[in-house]
């Protein structure tokens, strides 16, 4: 039963005037905290807004000790006593710890198949700072970006020579300049581009094509260049020998994240991706009997293309053409079809597959090779999940005998997405989520935290939900990087659907980016559950390390939360302000620690 003051006269309860003395004493205080609290914009309901995902673990045995001594009180700015110190080592300002264990990396037994390339996090989260680059400074803002960056920010010009041929990076001056060039496309990627469209129109870029993956991306410049054309990409490449080229993608404010194919799933849901492009993407799809391409079978979306660009398309020496031939083989027994084969005008050909909408192929084949996945087999989220050797069943249409694609773009955005769950709340749930973060992000995150939205340009969702943050930003020339927590229901598919972008990760590890890869990082009651698996200051360390000096946060959480979270946040120097006892808005600042800890 609420307590009240007319409750309790009514009750005549014995101690009345304690209790009234008590609540008069706690209004007081809520009235001196607003007011030293910044003025916001309210929303109707915005107090009874609910966190999309739940966690509920248990704390791992192996989480390494808390740094925190005290905190120093401060009016409502409470500061956690924390040594910290700066990551020391040949590889600390672009230190990555889950790509960058070389402890893991050299026990490994084999390396054939990409083993040193994927994710081997340390027992525990190394809670160094990492340090800037010594010149470092703020970011070239977009759009002038995707042409050029500063050197001083990625000061590697390996790929300035090793590409100097194909027009991938040069330096000039102070910059670091992107001409549009690739190794297949070394005249301009807009070419390119236009010419995929003319060899098979029902491409639609824009349009009808919206997502795609981009593997083996250089420098992200096909990636980049479609973005005028309304195309999102998800570029993605390893960390290997091709010096910081996700740096540099990132740095020109494109999207992109470091992976590789190797022996486990990329971190994307099944059939999400409307085209998959590999220009010389250095990846072996008949390798491992065609676990590769059956890789991207699965996240390629019914009707959904794959453009290779590859030598073995064009030459028509012995070592290529028997390459071409298996991946003719390969290709007839996961039931694509070519759509295209045709060649550029510099030389340079390639092919265009399509993946069936239906099952009925799969049911006509001499040979079930590759065998079909059990139909039991569910939808696993992707995360450390080894590479199939079954063929996963295509999603069954809930009418009509064909699989349905998505609204063209932008309809899409707003449109009941394909994947939606069919439970009979779904819809309305998708509905009033898209018309909450609408309000919210119009009336609020763009008006009442002094932020200057001008300067951002790469921005991470780490509880994506639905992605309806991303979708009420869709306006802003910014793209934002969705992640679904592997540990809470499972949206991902709805994402994409939207023609927006996402990744699956779990936040008690580190993320596959560079540092200061973000401008802004989001979190919606993301924290409260995590914290049961995790320490909340490994996750503080994390975000130190992936946001750029002057960057934003914005966490929107319940007051015991943002409590923790706040002297953690101010311990690292970071500006930070709490609004209406729901959001935290932080500001990372340039500040490194003098000490520092040999990685």
């Amino acid at each position: 039963m609420r307590i009240t003051v007319e409750t309790l006269i009514k009750d005549r309860k014995y101690p009345f005037i304690f209790s009234l003395f008590t609540l008069l004493a706690v209004f007081s205080l809520l009235i001196f905290f607003n007011a030293n609290s910044s003025p916001l914009t309210t929303v109707t309901d915005l107090s009874t807004s609910s966190p999309l995902v739940v966690l509920s673990t248990s704390p791992p045995s192996n989480a390494s000790p808390p740094l925190i001594a005290n905190s120093r009180s401060g009016g409502g700015n409470e500061v956690m006593d924390v040594h910290w110190r700066k990551c020391d080592g040949v590889y600390a300002v672009d230190y990555i710890p889950c790509l960058d264990n070389l402890k893991a990396i050299k026990a490994l037994k084999s390396r054939k198949r990409m083993e040193h390339r994927e994710r081997h996090c340390p027992e525990s989260n190394p809670r160094c700072l990492i340090p800037l680059p010594p010149r470092y400074r703020v970011s070239v803002q977009w759009p002038k970006s995707r042409d050029m960056v500063w050197f001083d920010n990625v000061p590697h010009s390996k790929l300035v020579e090793y590409k100097k041929d194909q027009n991938w990076v040069k330096k000039s001056g102070d910059y670091l300049v992107f001409p549009g060039g690739g190794t297949q496309f070394k005249d301009g990627v807009m070419h390119y581009v236009d010419f995929i469209e003319k060899a098979l129109p029902k491409i639609g870029w824009g349009k009808r094509t919206r997502v795609i993956m981009d593997v083996g991306c250089g420098v992200a410049s096909f990636g980049g260049y479609l973005l005028d054309k309304d195309v999102i990409t998800m570029s993605f490449a390893p960390k290997d020998e091709h010096e910081a080229q996700i740096q540099f993608a990132l740095e020109r404010g494109i999207p992109a994240i470091l992976s590789v194919i190797g022996t486990q799933q990329l971190t994307f849901p099944d059939n999400v991706y409307d085209l998959i492009h590999c220009a010389r993407c250095r990846v072996h799809w008949h390798g491992d009997g065609g676990k590769p391409l059956r890789e991207l079978n699965r996240v390629l979306r019914p009707g959904g293309y794959f453009i290779w660009s590859a030598t073995p398309v064009y030459r028509t020496d012995e070592k290529h053409q028997n390459i071409w031939n298996t991946m003719v083989n390969l290709t007839e027994s996961i039931c694509w079809k070519v759509v295209a084969k045709t060649s550029y005008f510099t030389g340079i050909g390639l092919v265009i597959y399509q993946k069936p909408v239906s099952s009925s192929c799969y049911e006509r084949r001499k040979e079930n090779e590759p065998p079909m996945c059990d139909q039991n087999r569910g939808k696993n989220v992707s995360w450390y999940t080894p590479l199939d050797s079954c063929l996963p069943p295509l999603p069954v249409p809930n009418q009509g005998s064909s699989y349905k694609w998505p609204e063209t773009w932008p309809k899409r955005l707003r449109s009941k997405p394909v994947s939606l769950s069919t439970e009979p709340d779904a819809e309305e749930l998708f509905y009033e989520d898209t018309r909450h973060w609408s309000g919210l992000v119009s009336d609020v995150y763009l008006q009442g935290f002094g932020m200057n939205w001008s300067n951002v340009r790469n921005v991470m969702d780490m509880n994506a939900g639905y992605g309806g943050f991303a979708a009420a930003l869709a306006n802003l020339p910014l793209w934002v990087m969705n992640v679904m927590p592997v540990h809470g229901p499972d949206t991902l598919s709805v994402i994409f659907d939207r023609g927006l972008i996402g990744i699956y990760h779990d936040w008690c590890e580190s993320l596959s980016t560079y540092p200061r890869s973000f401008d802004m990082l989001h979190a919606s009651f993301l924290f409260g559950n995590l914290t049961q698996r995790c320490d909340i200051i490994d996750v503080a360390v994390e975000m130190d390390r992936v946001l750029r000096p002057g960057g934003f946060v914005i966490v929107q959480d319940t007051m015991e939360m943002t409590n923790k979270l706040s002297p953690i946040l101010r311990s690292l120097h970071w500006s930070v302000t709490v609004h209406q006892e729901q959001f935290l808005v932080g500001t990372k600042g340039f500040w490194r620690p003098d000490d520092i800890e040999s990685l």
